[in-house]
């Protein structure tokens, strides 16, 4: 038996898709009236509980063999400190603890690259990095760091755990959609024209859900194994976007350090207003930031292995036109 928490989420349900495949039996754990349409036709168990709640995780990990934990809140604006203490730093203790009281056989906690401290650009970033949530700005990173600090702790009284950290997700079923996703959509039909300078590691979403099977099979207890992909530009996304959607290639570039600034004002506007954010500091920091990532030990000791991005948005793009949410201008 696997278990998965946060399946219905963007990575979780391709997770448990990979799962499916491979004939394993598939317990999934969702929120109390969660939205069950990124699980739909798929041959799984579903459990509703919260991670919040330790009592729940001891009857979802009942007899499970497997946990992959992916249960978290990703906030895209300041804030929200509190959520994600509870939900990320005590939800992943939870779940950690409850792994080893219940006797679960091995762990797999979905941590974040930007779990890990940024060097100086140009400093390649790998598993050696720390996790120093004093030494990290932005809340979400921040509240990773703390929890895959917390899992480390319960791994050292015993439990058998390893930790993933993806770079920037992408790729199809993606229900929500994610940030990066909507991206796509948005500039697809010019809610966004004007492009942003910079770039990111980007990794195909299948990509990663292979690696945690991957990292369940092959890892070694206690040690962390970040999943890349690419680095590609802003200006080749949309270069991407537009070839595929037909959609025109935004005219005007703006500077990095304008972006941020006005990044800061439209973070500010929503937090005020509560309007949809489309673009904030934090994501206009990480374009700008140290993006050299190496997955050279996952690659090496799991034989890890990522395709190429351009095959990555294409295949995005097109699963949003089935869904009917490609509208281009």
């Amino acid at each position: 038996m696997i278990v998965v928490t946060g399946a219905t989420g963007h990575l979780g349900n391709n997770l448990v898709r990979a799962l499916v495949r491979r004939n394993h039996r598939v317990r999934c754990l969702v929120l109390p009236g969660e939205s069950l349409v990124p699980l739909g036709g798929l041959d799984v168990e579903i459990v509703e509980g919260d991670v919040r709640d330790i009592e729940c995780l001891y009857q979802a990990f009942d007899g499970a063999d497997t946990v992959f934990h992916l249960a978290s809140i990703i906030s895209l604006l300041p804030g929200r400190t509190k959520l994600l203490e509870e939900v990320n730093v005590k939800g992943a203790k939870n779940v950690a603890q409850a792994c080893l009281k219940t006797g679960v056989r091995r762990l797999v906690y979905t941590s974040s690259i930007h779990a890990l401290v940024e060097p100086p650009i140009g400093q390649v970033i790998d598993e050696t990095m720390p996790c120093d949530p004093d030494r990290i700005s932005m809340e979400y990173s921040k509240s990773k760091a703390r929890a895959t600090l917390e899992v480390m702790d319960v791994i050292s009284q015993g439990l058998v755990g390893v930790i993933v950290m993806p770079t920037g997700v992408i790729g199809p079923y993606d229900f929500k959609p994610s940030a990066t996703g909507q991206m796509l959509l948005d500039y697809a039909s010019g809610k966004i024209p004007v492009r942003i300078e910079g770039g990111y590691d980007f990794v195909d979403v299948r990509d990663v859900a292979e690696g945690h099977i991957l990292v369940a099979e092959k890892g070694r207890t206690g040690e962390k194994y970040i999943l890349s992909g690419e680095w590609m530009s802003v200006d080749d996304i949309l270069h991407e976007v537009a070839k595929v959607t037909n959609a025109p290639f935004p005219r005007w570039k703006v500077p990095g350090n304008l972006a941020l600034t006005v990044a800061r004002m439209i973070t500010s506007y929503c937090m005020l207003t509560g309007a949809k954010v489309l673009i904030n500091q934090d994501s206009v920091s990480t374009l700008m930031g140290n993006s050299l990532i190496s997955s050279e030990k996952a690659r090496r000791e799991l034989g890890y292995t990522s395709r190429p991005l351009r095959q990555t948005i294409r295949d995005t793009l097109e699963w949003f036109r089935e869904q009917g949410w490609l509208k281009t201008r």
